[in-house]
């Protein structure tokens, strides 16, 4: 019966291979998986979100510079406590784009967002252009 004895060394290295391992099967499996429904819905479920990607929709190659995007959607936004013409109302509206609306977007895989080049693209598929024609008839009805 010849019990071979392991050193501390080679347990941890043979714990690290193995973790490798299981990261390179799981990682790449995580980035393939669509993207559920829910998640879609609660990405247009706000009134900002549904604007943005109604304006790279409008838009040439559905890609708008980031100062651009702002400016559409402060055009359409409604804020009755603010005049929409401000500075400080497009302030606003920058940052919570630039940190709250966009990630989320881009989470979703609906949209791709550079922040250093400062393009936005919608890059959603048939599923999201198919909700976005459907909210977007629902919102001008309003």
């Amino acid at each position: 019966m010849g019990l071979r004895y392991v050193s501390m060394d080679e347990n941890v290295n043979r714990g690290v291979s193995d973790l490798q391992g299981v990261d390179d099967f799981s990682r790449p499996a995580e980035r393939e998986r669509p993207i559920s429904p829910d998640r879609i819905l609660s990405a247009v479920e706000n009134e900002h979100r549904r604007a943005i990607l109604n304006s790279l929709n409008s838009a040439s190659n559905k890609t708008l510079e980031y100062d651009a995007l702002v400016d559409r959607v402060a055009d359409r936004i409604r804020d009755e406590d603010a005049e929409r013409e401000s500075d400080e109302y497009r302030q606003r509206v920058r940052i919570a784009l630039h940190h709250t609306h966009l990630p989320k977007l881009e989470e979703a895989r609906i949209i791709d967002y550079e922040a250093e080049t400062g393009h936005v693209q919608f890059v959603g598929g048939e599923l999201e252009q198919d909700l976005l024609t459907l909210v977007e008839s629902h919102d001008t009805n309003e």
